[in-house]
């Protein structure tokens, strides 16, 4: 297939998942009874941000111009996908299939039925497609691979696949840089960042940084429009846990019903948690940014705020075809093999 063609069924797939499909419904209660965090809205979610952020054809066009995709001799790229959230691994699949290589795919256990029900809807589409993806239980044969896993399971990715051109991810979480200058739709916005997903994504906010003498209030009750997450016995079950946690332990927190506040240098929080840090001055936080960079997937700010690159209130899960996980160009590192 050529690019142009790789373009126009992918295009065709983003319309169809945006339209009525009665057996994509049936694979996500399917997926949503396997694995409790996988909701039908969350599903359904994912789906809806990949159809218009990943398969426009005006985007696809754009992204891959920006690469000399004349592949000389495809080849096979093992891709070992995640599953803290509904079709996380899709992208790295997408820059595989973009740049005209085969992907052999080990799917994460959580989230099995979703991918190949969307490769039997592209091989319908385009019946030469089905050339380019296998899913298997165990990677082999493969020429080059994309790993994503937590930080320990990444050090044997890098030990098992060190002879093989790779790219592995570890743990990266979201943050966001207030000013106490908010509004509430602001607040309310950042919610997103926050919820979406129950916060499993490596893109949600999971750190605060707030200014000294910050004001929680209006905080936690733009975040408490979000407590029906309570509503999902996965979620509550880890507020519950946690909320009784810190009680025992004289832990400093605050609360709203759905979501903890903990003072906390970590990056990464505990599950209907949010960790947050007094700063001095936004340069002050600018540099603990580049610092912990290798930890960050991405900052939310108001445009401007800080000199690092952030995403707007609650478009941090709503990343653009270039913005690649761990800042690793993808499609680079596909086209030079």
């Amino acid at each position: 297939m050529t690019q142009s063609e790789r373009i126009e069924v992918l295009s065709q797939l983003g319309d169809h998942l945006l339209g009525k499909d009665e057996y994509l419904e049936a694979v996500m209660k399917r997926t949503a009874f396997h694995n409790g965090w996988f909701t039908e809205e969350s599903q359904q979610e994912a789906i809806r941000e990949i159809a218009r952020h990943f398969l426009n054809r005006d985007r696809l066009t754009e992204w891959l111009g920006r690469y000399e995709l004349n592949t000389p001799a495809a080849k096979t790229v093992g891709i070992v996908m995640a599953g803290n959230i509904p079709l996380v691994g899709f992208h790295d699949w997408l820059c595989v299939f973009a740049a005209g290589h085969r992907a052999q795919v080990k799917l994460s256990d959580k989230d099995p039925y979703l991918f190949p029900y969307l490769m039997k809807v592209l091989e319908r589409l385009d019946e030469r497609t089905a050339a380019y993806t296998g899913v298997t239980d165990r990677l082999q044969g493969f020429e080059a691979v994309i790993a994503t896993g937590s930080n320990n399971s990444a050090r044997y990715f890098e030990t098992y696949f060190s002879k093989y051109p790779h790219i592995i991810r570890k743990n990266r979480n979201g943050v966001a840089v207030l000013t106490g200058e908010e509004t509430p739709e602001e607040l309310l916005e950042l919610g997103k960042d926050v919820f979406r997903y129950y916060g499993l994504g490596c893109r949600n906010v999971a750190k605060l940084y707030v200014p000294e003498a910050y004001n929680f209030d209006p905080l936690l009750e733009a975040l408490h429009e979000y407590r029906r997450v309570v509503l999902n016995t996965k979620y509550k079950n880890n507020f519950d846990y946690n909320y009784a946690l810190f009680m025992l332990n004289n832990a400093a927190f605050r609360a709203n019903g759905c979501i903890l506040l903990l003072e906390d240098p970590s990056l990464q929080s505990r599950i209907a948690c949010l960790h947050y840090e007094y700063y001095s001055t936004l340069n002050a936080v600018a540099d603990d940014l580049e610092r912990r960079a290798h930890e960050i997937q991405c900052t939310v700010a108001k445009p401007g705020v800080i000199r690092t690159a952030t995403f707007d209130f609650g478009k941090a899960q709503r990343p653009a075809l270039w913005d690649y996980p761990d800042g690793v160009d993808t499609v680079s590192f596909l086209v030079h093999l």
